[in-house]
């Protein structure tokens, strides 16, 4: 549909929904989802499947997501593909109208679904129009709006979505992490056993999760390798973690800028680091360990988040399709000699993954609990178990 950047009604009856951008464009749509409006910064991913995945991963807290693939929740939702408990995404935007589900392991409609996660959806609009100015200017604050009634006040929008103070300098772990610490035990999904969870029988090492946002495949995944896991909150002190007695330590993904949580939380890594005990980041936790060695982060100009991101591995010489979301990078130039790159995007060499020498500590900027090659990545919590053990005392 067209825009119309001061009209105060939409200019068909059927546009119950609008995109407005802080610069005062309007998209109009269909609404589906909750209603309400809700401002974030308004990025693009790629992904062909794993909507339900992506709008319950807490990394995307505070954006509203753009889907390029124009078919979007027409399988449905089920209570297993999710990340965590309450969606952290601010919204979405889609191509086309969402038709009724055609999956076996549907459980519920996708709008159905949003509704229960407070979620408000946009459909119909010119989504390569949208991604295509997100590319050339930059990721702009908006706001989306669901009016069942069809009526909008514009300007009033524009003004939300201005001045709304964008991700930069904002700390948003601390709304997505866990309240209290708890232990995890359920490994990854398979059809092995009729298609399903597992638990974790025979534990090989403990693990503690600083929970920044962790998704739920991230603690699976551990447990699948072998890891009794203990979550913590983010904001947890050195001893905090060390009573726990790990025999490793994973630094989670999670949303917003790194050097605004790494306020509370490099200062920790830094301990953490001094003992010697082995180290996994992931995504934030990759970014906020990089400030800690030594290094810096800077906001990307559109960021990378879709399924079909070419990692090399530069330790072997494998290139992985990862699955990615992050606005924010590790500044390569800015990291001490002893810190080493590890991994690199094959998109635009920027820095995937960092090993430290002589220490067994390594992170990636990807999600390896992630299956979009389809498990290219999954080597990465092994690799991390074997130090575990290796220094296990």
């Amino acid at each position: 549909m067209s825009d119309h950047a001061q009209a105060l009604t939409p200019p068909t009856p059927d546009a119950t929904a609008a995109l407005v951008l802080a610069d005062g464009a309007v998209f109009w749509g269909k609404g589906f989802g909750a209603a309400g409006d809700a401002v974030g910064e308004v990025c693009f991913n790629t992904a062909m499947t794993g909507y339900q995945e992506i709008l319950s991963d807490p990394s995307y807290a505070g954006q509203i997501i753009t889907f390029t693939f124009p078919h979007i929740g027409n399988v449905g939702t089920n209570a297993d593909d999710i990340e965590t408990a309450t969606a952290a995404a601010r919204g979405l935007i889609v191509r086309n109208v969402v038709t009724e589900p055609a999956n076996y392991r549907a459980q519920s409609a996708f709008d159905r679904w949003l509704k229960g996660q407070n979620l408000i959806g946009i459909a119909g609009l010119d989504t390569r129009r949208l991604t295509r100015l997100i590319r050339l200017n930059g990721a702009p604050n908006g706001v989306v709006a669901h009016r069942p009634n069809g009526r909008f006040d514009i300007p009033a929008l524009a003004a939300k979505a201005r001045s709304w103070p964008g991700l930069e300098g904002m700390d948003l772990a601390k709304d997505v992490t866990c309240r209290q610490t708890y232990a995890w035990e359920e490994t990854r999904w398979s059809f092995d056993n009729g298609g399903g969870y597992s638990r974790l029988n025979a534990p090989q090492a403990h693990v503690v999760v600083v929970d920044y946002g962790v998704k739920r495949n991230i603690l699976r995944s551990l447990a699948s390798a072998g890891a009794r896991v203990t979550v913590v909150p983010a904001s947890a002190t050195k001893d905090d973690i060390l009573r726990h007695q790990p025999d490793g330590v994973v630094l989670s993904n999670g949303p917003g800028d790194p050097a605004a949580t790494g306020i509370y939380a490099v200062p920790v890594i830094r301990e953490l680091l001094a003992t010697g005990k082995p180290i996994l980041g992931i995504c934030l936790g990759h970014q906020m360990l990089a400030i800690a060695l030594g290094g810096r982060t800077v906001k990307m100009h559109q960021g990378h988040r879709g399924a079909n991101h070419p990692v090399k591995d530069l330790t072997t010489g494998k290139v992985e399709i990862t699955s990615m979301n992050h606005g924010f990078t590790v500044d390569a130039d800015s990291l001490p000699p002893d810190v080493k790159v590890s991994h690199i995007s094959l998109f635009d060499r920027t820095v995937c993954g960092l090993s430290v020498a002589g220490k067994p500590v390594i992170s990636v900027q990807h999600h390896p609990e992630a299956s979009p090659g389809p498990q290219d990545s999954h080597y990465l919590f092994d690799r991390f178990m074997d130090l575990v053990k290796e220094h296990k005392k």
